[in-house]
Parts: C-alpha cells; sequence; structure tokens
C-alpha cells in the first residue's frame, strides 16, 4: 500500500468518525458559503492592496507579482506570508486580512544555495531572499506515486533568490534543482494545511 493510498484512507477514516460524532451532536448541516462576507473579505483585502497597486488581484496573481517583484520595490510595509490554504496580509496600518488560496494548485517557493541560507517554513514574499537571485537553474519535479514529470523546465529564481511553483494539490513530489553541474534534490508533500510554504534547504552540490 502506497504512503498517499494510506494517508487517504486514514482521512477517510478520521472524517466518518467526525461525522458520526456531529451527528450524534444534532450539529445543523453546513451552510453554503456566504456570498456577502466572500465579497465584503475581498473588499477589505483591495483596502490592504491598493496602495501597492495590487488590488483587484486574486491570491495567486498577488502572489505571483510580489515573487517576481525586484527587491528594491518590495513594499517594506505589506506582509505577505504564504500558507497552504491562505494569503495572510498585513498593510501598513496595521490590519489584517486573509485571500483564499486556488482550490487545485499548492504554492511553495524553493531557494537553492550553496553556502548560505536561512530557517523558513512559511514564504513571506516581501522579507524572504536566498542566496542565489536571479539564477539560471533547471527545474524537475516528479509525482512520487505515479512518477509522472510535472514540471521540467529551466528558469531563472526570481529577485528575492526563490523559484516559486504551483504544484496540484495532495500530491507528493521530488524536486531536483541543477544549476552549473550541481544539483539538489527535495521531498515535498502538498496535502496539509501545515505544509511547508518556503524551502531553504535545497543545498547544491
Amino acid at each position: 500500500m502506497t504512503t498517499r493510498t494510506t494517508r487517504m484512507l486514514r482521512t477517510a477514516a478520521i472524517a466518518s468518525a467526525l461525522a458520526v460524532g456531529l451527528a450524534a451532536c444534532s450539529s445543523p448541516p453546513a451552510e453554503a458559503p456566504n456570498t456577502a462576507s466572500a465579497s465584503a473579505a475581498a473588499t477589505a483585502a483591495d483596502a490592504v492592496l491598493a496602495p501597492y497597486g495590487l488590488d483587484g488581484l486574486d491570491a495567486r496573481q498577488v502572489i505571483d507579482a510580489l515573487e517576481a517583484m525586484p527587491l528594491d520595490e518590495r513594499p517594506a510595509d505589506l506582509r505577505a506570508s504564504v500558507r497552504p490554504d491562505e494569503l495572510l496580509l498585513t498593510g501598513a496600518d496595521g490590519a489584517e486580512v486573509s485571500m483564499p488560496m486556488p482550490a487545485d494548485a499548492f504554492y511553495v517557493s524553493v531557494a537553492p544555495y550553496a553556502d548560505s541560507t536561512h530557517e523558513c517554513y512559511f514564504h513571506s514574499l516581501t522579507t524572504c531572499t536566498g542566496e542565489m537571485s536571479s539564477a539560471a537553474i533547471d527545474v524537475l519535479v516528479t509525482d512520487v506515486e505515479t512518477g509522472e514529470v510535472l514540471v521540467d523546465e529551466s528558469s531563472t529564481t526570481s529577485p528575492n533568490g526563490f523559484h516559486g511553483m504551483w504544484l496540484p494539490r495532495d500530491t507528493e513530489v521530488d524536486v531536483i534543482i541543477t544549476r552549473d553541474g550541481k544539483s539538489a534534490t527535495q521531498r515535498l508533500d502538498t496535502s496539509g494545511p501545515d505544509d511547508a510554504t518556503c524551502v531553504t534547504t535545497m543545498q547544491l552540490a
């Protein structure tokens, strides 16, 4: 039995047990998403992002825009933390808002390095910097269970030294990054709400 199959069976068992428990407590059925609340959340996010010209964008667009931004143009008074299920924003006035992440895509940003790195778990789009800024790299991402190649490309790290990737959710992958004949391999998981979105442990050797 594969690791993913075991995880899926365990998750299903937990969900079933929870369902029984909720039924015993006569909990009300789940309500449909509140459109008004979603609209209010989007308005709040726009208010935080407007000073930086990022209002009107969804979480994926905000992430891609900030990740690609030159370091000297990144807003020092905006905090943007990438979590598996949400993008947490804190504006200059301290206002905090949350933007939902895509349901079918998981974002992880990897900072390959040769000599120096830093500890990181949830990627900060405005403060995290890696050693290799705007560096040419080759990236290979493979689904561990199926062997399917998800990414096979030559790319360039962002100005902050990270290479961001949108990967399928609920997947275990092997990531190989190569530069100048040296490479690093890391296994990542995109299935849990606490999985890492920032990887700074890939030392090229």
